[in-house]
């Protein structure tokens, strides 16, 4: 069965945030910005954007999504030009540790309350957060992997992530350590890049070097990948333990058919939608001092709801 951490009190937050809605229609829209650090063609960020245009409409709000594609400087500007409009709530991903503490400063001066998703920055003192603890599931994944005895001491687990020192693969690489480091198990984190067919060239040519033991894809395009790096280099399904993130359909049938071991589900849909839920209910006057954890991990025995939100 598929083990969700979304917790109960989303629902209630849903319909909490409905409840908020202004009922006059011709008072004035609610205006939030909604800035991610992800590309709009990645499988995860297309959901994403689903979820938060229907919350959008649901809750009949204005909200101005952008997406820098992991260019840091125009998320940057994108920030501060929020900021400058004045919106009800700007909702944002932290890529890198540290980037926006004098923008959600600036914001909570200016009354603009800050809600962060998919990527977190407790520090900057934001005033909620949706999405995965980054660090528990590398976490997870290191002890699928030892618990289920596919790993040993002396062995060098192959980590492909798309952009090495981004939060994302920092948190999970330190999951991935307190776990392994003690045990003796080593890993590699490999730069893979961002392009898909870079992606499946690169980490085509580390398995041809280096034959390891063990893969943890840090990043969904790498994870989306491996089922093509294991064909062209002529890998069996399952010759090789997989684990990693499983938000797109790709992983979702590799783990189906043997090429992932167990993937990690992060409800891209829900994720989209709560953030605009959040904001919705600080500039109605709520407070919002709690987080939404989206994390579930899937395999052969649980993949069916997934394939089934695409459509399978």
């Amino acid at each position: 069965m598929l083990k969700s951490t979304l917790k109960f009190a989303a629902a209630a937050l849903l319909a909490c945030a409905a409840f908020a809605t202004p009922g006059h229609a011709q008072e004035e829209k609610k205006t939030f910005y909604l800035l991610s650090h992800g590309g709009p063609s990645d499988a995860f960020w297309l959901d994403w954007n689903a979820g938060a245009t229907k919350a959008c409409e649901q809750l009949n709000v204005t909200c101005n999504i952008s997406f820098s594609g992991g260019d840091m400087a125009a998320q940057k500007e994108a920030f501060n030009s929020a900021i400058a409009a004045k919106p009800d709530g700007i909702g944002t991903t932290s890529a890198q540790p540290g980037l926006w503490n004098a923008e959600v400063k600036a914001a909570k001066d200016a009354g603009i309350p800050v809600v962060f998703f998919n990527t977190d920055d407790t520090a900057t003192g934001r005033q909620a957060y949706v999405g995965a603890d980054l660090r528990q599931a590398g976490v997870t994944w290191a002890k699928y992997l030892v618990d289920n005895k596919l790993v040993k001491q002396g062995d060098t687990v192959f980590l492909p992530v798309e952009v090495p020192g981004a939060s994302y693969q920092q948190l999970e690489t330190e999951g991935i350590a307190s776990i392994f480091d003690p045990l003796g198990v080593k890993y590699d984190v490999v730069d893979a890049g961002t392009d898909p067919a870079g992606i499946i060239a690169k980490m085509s040519d580390y398995m041809l070097a280096n034959n390891p033991p063990a893969i943890i894809a840090l990043g969904d395009s790498v994870a989306a990948a491996v089922r093509k790096v294991f064909d062209n280099g002529g890998i069996k399904a399952s010759s090789i333990p997989v684990v990693g993130w499983g938000n797109s359909k790709d992983v979702a049938e590799a783990v189906r058919d043997g090429y992932f071991n167990a993937a990690a589900w992060q409800f891209p849909s829900a994720q989209g939608f709560m953030p605009v839920a959040l904001l919705n209910l600080a500039a109605s006057g709520e407070p919002i001092g709690y987080d939404i954890q989206t994390f579930s991990l899937y395999d052969k025995s649980s993949y069916e709801p997934i394939l089934k939100l695409y459509g399978e």
